[in-house]
């Protein structure tokens, strides 16, 4: 085989393989792109419509391990003030509101409340209702046995461990409960006169 004709057949190869690969890169993500990105923007409206224009989603899925999708939304203090803030580690959030939204049967619905106070559709979260507080640092993660858990413990308290609250769902009762401090039993909540929760959509 000629040097001219060696150099055609292994040109021809590459622009195969280039073209092969192209469509490859092109015609799957579309689809699964455009869902992803529905999913969002149906997020970021309904956390919009929560916490308004300034909300910004932190976690997205089944956070509660019970088949329905949830979402966690935030309001951010500002990062001057998050950086000046007591604690040190870039981990956590510092907040002003929160809110944790469900979709079930097509309906979003607020099931988790942080302003103030640490709410859910039951009332005051157990423990939490004492006094009120203007700014939160908030901590989260998930965990494959124990499932999605928040710590909540207000800024001016932000240095102390035991200041906080440690809310994580309860299979049993089916919504975002606190913990007692030793960690073996789920708080009752204390009644209010309106329901914290509200349809969004």
């Amino acid at each position: 085989m000629t040097m001219r004709k060696l150099r055609a057949t292994v040109g021809t190869m590459l622009c195969v393989v280039a073209f092969t690969l192209a469509g490859c890169h092109t015609a799957q993500p579309t689809g699964d792109g455009k869902a992803g990105a529905d999913v969002m923007e149906e997020a970021r409206q309904v956390a919009e419509t929560s916490l308004g224009k300034q909300a910004e989603i932190l976690v997205v899925g089944n956070l509660a391990a019970n088949g329905r999708e949830q979402l966690l939304a935030v309001n951010r203090i500002s990062k001057e003030v998050a950086a000046n803030a007591r604690g040190g580690n870039p981990a956590p959030v510092f907040i002003t509101r929160a809110a944790i939204l469900e979709k079930d049967g097509g309906k979003w619905s607020e099931i988790l409340r942080c302003d103030e106070h640490l709410k859910n559709p039951n009332g005051y979260l157990g423990g939490s209702s004492a006094a009120r507080f203007s700014g939160w640092r908030l901590e989260y993660s998930q965990d494959a046995k124990e499932g999605f858990e928040m710590k909540f413990t207000p800024a001016e308290s932000a240095g102390q461990a035991s200041a906080g609250f440690d809310v994580r769902w309860n299979k049993n009762t089916k919504r975002y409960q606190s913990f007692d401090q030793s960690h073996e039993r789920y708080l009752n909540e204390i009644p209010v006169l309106e329901t914290p929760q509200s349809i969004l959509r």
